[in-house]
């Protein structure tokens, strides 16, 4: 096995130039010294380098570090400190802020935490907290969630894990289209080609523009649960903080949406696994201008002619004059009303029923205790905007109608309900609804609607029962009473391919790792709560904590008391683990493996 190391001048974001590539074999970076050189080499797939014969050399300073997890158990009392974090007032006295602050880079906090909170359905309140501490500093509206705070890093790290689905099925099929078969749209004078029609070229550019935005705005109906959940906090914080600006609630969700979501993927759709490689630099060029416009146009207000005259580019306030329609403001504004509500709405610009998908499939009957073929009945099945329905035949009144907004949950039901393949639930309050598709593929198409359809439901579920009520009990839990609360977790509030495998004990391992590393900086934020303290409050010259944000100085010490207590029990774990293994476990077993010796 081995790792692929590409090198690019990234100078200049619009200007990323290939300079060639190396593998370096996985095993040799478990040597503790090993020095090499190697030769740079063309790419293997791709665009290739004007240049395939001497391409240079590189010098690599790699470290390869190994995360010792121990069981589960060992890891309560931080887990239970970090998720406890979103209730702690002030929020700048939790575990989960404290880390932050004395991690050097937020980035290497904010990765774990978020993975860590958001397996633990406990990101939304302590995103909502850091935020509101992040306002209480904000003077201005129209600068609103624009720097690199805590609250804007969970977000954004937020967006990239949730939001892989989303991206690709709103803007992949448009990017391959600009990919694959590429439109010159270059439009500033200075860097236009000989031949290059600049009105050519604008019309190109106007033409992927509006595709991409309708894409976008029209997309609503795709935005992951949790990313809603998130702008609805976000969008009611922002307009309590500023109550006379009428536009700020859209302008807080509008820096994420549009800004640091849609046109940062937009100029590098390889980060976000929308293309395979680096595009060229002429299509990159493209995805920079169309990523300037898409900035532009879903900046709430931004397309006045005041706003306009602030451009540093002359030809992109030329262009965008042709935006100048109440039309895109509009869209945008109803596309930011959709994706931070919390009551079901159809997609953008769309006031009848959207017809969605339909097909045949089998419905079992509904009540009945015994199990028989007799009891599926092959249907027609249709799904709007607005409703769920069953007929007897295609074109026929239907037999039973669900509302969208009733909708609780649509889950997969285990095969041992029925002896059937293939089948899922649709629960809304009455009886589930048991359906068998044709096959695996179209029960997951069919879930993967349902959810996206009812993803902001005020009433979903949190629990659902997997298999059915039968013979006076639930064949999942054996429990009794058919109202009673389900055994497991819903799972299909997402499509199937959001679904993110996290370990929760190695992200808690990562995060005691990085306690651990700052240690001496636990201990000034401590020495800093007792100066402030003993001399209530901060004093004139706090160079030792003047970088950290200590609200409450009693809460803060109190957690960071209880985070080194935790540290050092963690520390003796691990001291007493890696001990009982290297004496206990056979050499070569899993407990114990052989290091560097395995390709």
């Amino acid at each position: 096995m081995s790792e692929r190391v590409d090198l690019w001048n990234n100078g200049n974001l619009v200007q990323d130039v290939f300079l060639g590539e190396i593998k370096v074999p996985v095993k040799v970076l478990r040597n503790d010294s090993f020095q090499a050189w190697y030769l740079l080499q063309p790419k293997e797939n791709g665009n290739k380098s004007s240049k395939t014969d001497d391409l240079g050399s590189l010098r690599l300073n790699i470290c390869y570090t190994e995360d010792c997890v121990l069981p589960s158990e060992y890891y309560t009392s931080l887990r239970n400190l970090l998720l406890k974090s979103s209730d702690v007032q002030p929020i700048s006295a939790s575990a989960a802020y404290i880390l932050s602050e004395v991690c050097r880079d937020k980035y290497d906090a904010v990765l774990p935490l978020v993975r860590l909170l958001l397996h633990h359905h406990k990101l939304v309140p302590f995103v909502a907290a850091v935020a509101e501490l992040d306002l209480k500093d904000t003077q201005e509206a129209n600068t609103i969630f624009r720097g690199n705070s805590l609250a804007t890093r969970c977000v954004d790290e937020m967006m990239k894990i949730v939001g892989k689905h989303y991206l690709k099925v709103t803007l992949k099929p448009v990017i391959d289209e600009i990919c694959e078969s590429p439109k010159p749209c270059e439009i500033d004078p200075i860097k236009l080609k000989e031949g290059d029609n600049v009105e050519s070229n604008m019309d190109n550019l106007r033409y992927y523009v509006d595709k991409v935005f309708r894409e976008i705005v029209q997309s609503s109906i795709s935005c992951p649960t949790l990313m809603c959940d998130v702008f609805y906090s976000l969008r009611h914080l922002a307009a309590k903080r500023f109550p006379n600006d009428p536009h700020v609630q859209y302008s807080a969700v509008s820096s994420f949406v549009f800004l640091r979501f849609f046109a940062v993927a937009v100029v590098s759709p390889h980060t976000f696994h929308l293309r395979p490689h680096h595009p060229d630099a002429q299509t990159s060029r493209t995805l920079t201008l169309i990523s300037k416009a898409i900035q532009t146009l879903g900046s709430w207000g931004s397309l006045t002619k005041s706003k306009l005259s602030s451009f540093k580019e002359t030809f992109m306030c030329e262009f965008f004059k042709t935006f100048q329609e109440e039309k895109f403001t509009e869209s945008v504004k109803k596309f930011l009303d959709d994706v931070s509500s919390t009551e079901s709405k159809e997609p953008s610009g769309l006031s009848e029923p959207v017809h969605l998908k339909e097909g045949e499939m089998y419905k079992r009957a509904q009540g009945r205790t015994r199990i028989g073929k007799k009891n599926f009945k092959k249907r027609w099945f249709c799904l709007t905007s607005r409703e769920f329905t069953y007929h007897k035949q295609q074109d026929k009144e239907p037999i039973f109608t669900i509302p969208i907004k009733n909708i609780l949950a649509v889950e997969k039901l285990d095969e041992n309900s029925f002896n059937k393949k293939n089948m899922f639930q649709v629960l809304h309050g009455e009886k589930p609804l048991y359906i068998q598709a044709n096959n695996c593929v179209e029960a997951s198409e069919w879930i993967e609607a349902l959810c996206r359809v009812t993803r902001c439901n005020q009433k979903r579920l949190s629990f659902y029962h997997p298999s059915a009520f039968l013979n006076g009990s639930w064949l999942c839990c054996k429990a009794t009473v058919e109202s009673s609360v389900g055994c497991a977790r819903c799972t299909a509030d997402v499509p199937a391919d959001t679904q993110i495998e996290i370990d929760g004990d190695r992200e808690t391992e990562r995060i005691y790792s990085l306690f651990t590393i700052n240690r001496s900086k636990l201990q000034k934020l401590e020495e800093a709560c007792g100066s402030i303290a003993v001399y209530q409050g901060p004093r004139k010259e706090p160079d030792d904590y003047s970088n950290f944000t200590i609200e409450d100085s009693v809460a803060t010490f109190h957690t960071l008391k209880q985070i080194i207590d935790v540290v050092e029990k963690l520390n003796e774990s691990h001291e007493k683990y890696q001990k009982k293994r290297s004496s206990s476990a056979k050499y070569g077993s899993e407990e114990n493996p052989i290091v560097g010796k395995v390709s």
